[in-house]
């Protein structure tokens, strides 16, 4: 008797688990871009950057973010991390803007100069900017990844 008490619950559980899982059929992932990314003053030693990042959302109900982090490596040195939980409410169908501003890691941009010294001859340099966007316990965690070429030379992104 007390082992069908304790697989009831488990059995609950589950069903109720798997009925979160298709509350949204037909939930399309949102479109993420990176819009900007600039230079901002800063007291102290260590430089740091906003990050603009533009939002599509091609569902139907509404996207309340709760919280982004994000990293964005240069030739596969982590050079900025970040979080942020400002955010705005991106209607159905609607589109919106979040700056971003991230810090430095002091170490990892050291390594990185001094391979980019190594190397001087090197006209470009790949990128990559990692992203978790959290839209509540009933979702899945969005993943970004971003990956391309920066040209020293020709001051272009691909």
């Amino acid at each position: 008797m007390p082992r069908k008490i304790l697989v009831l619950p488990l059995i609950l559980l589950l069903s109720i688990l798997s009925s979160c899982a298709s509350l949204q059929p037909g939930y399309e992932k949102p479109v993420v871009t990176i819009s900007s990314f600039e230079a901002i003053p800063t007291q102290n030693l260590l430089p740091r950057f906003k990050i603009g990042l533009h939002i599509i959302n091609p569902n139907r109900t509404a996207l309340t973010l709760r919280g982004i982090s994000y990293t964005l490596s240069l030739e596969g040195h982590k050079i900025m991390t970040g979080v942020t939980n400002k955010l705005p409410r991106i209607e159905p169908y609607g589109e919106g803007d979040v700056d971003l501003n991230a810090s430095v890691d002091l170490f990892s941009s050291i390594r990185f100069f001094t391979n980019l010294m190594r190397n001087q001859k090197k006209d470009k340099l790949s990128y990559s900017f990692d992203g978790k966007l959290d839209v509540g316990t009933l979702y899945p965690l969005i993943r970004i990844k971003k990956e391309g070429t920066l040209f020293l030379t020709q001051s272009k992104f691909e």
